[in-house]
């Protein structure tokens, strides 16, 4: 078997955050005639793939789309964006509150204007909100569920463990609440009951309440609670799998519609 490939790219600067960063990019197949897959961005890039750059462990999410692949079903793309460290908490709050200057809105802009037309022109992804999805965990997974949301023009679906729904006193109820909810949306949710004594689970078990009162359904929407969950890279990378496999399982179905055109060449760092 073939080494697992990832690509490195930047150093980045983001217009007013300060430091450098890199996004790394890891392509479940290296077919040059494979139709273009459906492409996951991640915060907190350093907790994505391997051990050494993460505080704490990495997911090794490169893995478990590499078994997905393995097993001929539909496999997204991996884009890990790193965090800015001492701006972390700044660059994923969605709005002030709890020592984060609620500068989520800046990141995404950036993100959306910089590093998804790089990733669309330098891989083979798809170019179609549908095929395009944000992730992360704890301040990441609100981050998801919030830029979903915000920008389903580009992120059609979003991957929210253990997301920090009490950041801000739960301000994001209410934010999301007041949003349509996107065309095609679709979400993955869960929460550990070890967490906080239980209360990112409740938290996230009524967020899964709300959106299904607004109508989503068992096919656009997922929720995995964990009894033995902690908010842990561990049990992030052990529900990572079937979160993948939930996330972009419609995309099985489009593998002959021809959504998206590769193009560009593929440049290792």
């Amino acid at each position: 078997m073939a080494e697992h490939i990832i690509y490195l790219l930047g150093p980045y600067r983001i217009p007013g955050f300060r430091g450098e960063r890199n996004v790394r990019v890891y392509l479940p197949s290296e077919g040059a005639h494979a139709a273009p897959s459906p492409v996951l961005f991640l915060f907190d890039g350093q907790n994505v793939f391997h051990d050494d750059p993460s505080y704490s462990g990495g997911w090794h999410l490169h893995e478990a789309v590499r078994d997905l692949s393995d097993r001929g079903q539909v496999a997204p793309v991996l884009v890990g964006i790193d965090h800015g460290g001492s701006e972390r908490l700044t660059e994923l709050s969605p709005f002030p509150g709890d020592g984060g200057e609620g500068r989520l809105d800046d990141f995404l802009g950036w993100l959306a204007s910089e590093i998804v037309p790089a990733v669309r022109e330098r891989f083979p992804v798809r170019r179609d909100a549908a095929g395009t999805a944000i992730g992360g965990s704890s301040m990441g997974g609100l981050a998801a569920l919030y830029a979903h949301f915000r920008r389903p023009d580009v992120l059609g679906a979003a991957l929210c463990m253990s997301p920090s729904l009490w950041f801000a006193e739960r301000k994001i109820f209410d934010v999301i609440a007041s949003q349509p909810v996107p065309p095609g949306s679709r979400l993955y949710v869960d929460a550990g009951a070890q967490e906080d004594g239980g209360s990112v689970l409740r938290d996230a078990a009524r967020l899964v309440e709300h959106l299904r009162e607004r109508g989503y359904g068992e096919s656009n929407l997922r929720f995995c609670p964990d009894e033995d969950g902690t908010h842990s890279e561990d049990a992030w990378r052990r529900r990572a799998p079937g979160a993948l496999q939930f996330l972009f399982a419609e995309a099985a179905g489009e593998r002959q519609g021809g959504a998206g055109e590769a193009e560009g060449s593929q440049q290792a760092a």
